[in-house]
């Protein structure tokens, strides 16, 4: 994944995290290959993130078309997934108010940057790992995600969506330290068949 997400707009970083999931999706050969995430296989993945973004957009009035099943073709589930998203980043209504009855008011691209491109940039690292690959996750958005979440990390492990922190070296690189807080070994691998 190319340097500089952390001054894109919202609709070309998601176009850039997007990509370099599903360059990771189509590097795929086992979609049963376990993966960072306790009880997920590399299918899961894909499927976390096809089915929980539209509920969340529609939670706030705002419709995605379905994608195809992530169990009949990931790579097609997911491509459709980023050009639905991808159109409604580039289009007028990416500036109106999106009103979420958990997550609050937020500009529509900023809510889809937050919520969203942010959780897929993570789980790339998680499908990378399962296929035994690098991510080549971004340093400088990983640190500032990294950085974001610190300030409210109470209210992300009581949510239940993370797990309790990894340890890892104080000087650990930008991208460990992300993985690390958000419950991942950055050590991970797969065990070898």
């Amino acid at each position: 994944m190319p340097p500089g997400l952390t001054g894109l707009n919202p609709a070309r970083r998601h176009r850039v995290v997007a990509e370099g999931f599903a360059e990771q999706v189509g590097a795929v050969t086992d979609w049963d290959a376990p993966t960072p995430v306790d009880g997920w296989v590399a299918r899961d993945v894909v499927g976390h993130l096809v089915d929980w973004f539209p509920a969340f957009l529609a939670a706030g009035g705002v419709s995605l078309p379905a994608s195809p099943p992530v169990a009949d073709d990931p790579l097609r589930a997911w491509r459709a997934q980023t050009d639905a998203v991808q159109a409604l980043l580039d289009g007028d209504a990416a500036q109106t108010s999106f009103r979420h009855p958990m997550a609050g008011t937020h500009v529509l691209a900023d809510a889809v940057d937050q919520f969203y491109t942010a959780d897929v940039f993570m789980h790339t690292w998680d499908l990378a790992a399962a296929a035994g690959r690098r991510a080549d996750l971004d340093p400088g958005f990983a640190a500032e995600l990294a950085d974001g979440m610190a300030g409210i990390e109470e209210l992300l492990r009581s949510s239940g969506q993370y797990g309790p922190a990894v340890p890892v070296a104080a000087d650990a690189d930008p991208v460990t330290r992300l993985v690390g807080f958000i419950g991942r070994d950055p050590n991970w691998r797969a065990a070898a068949p």
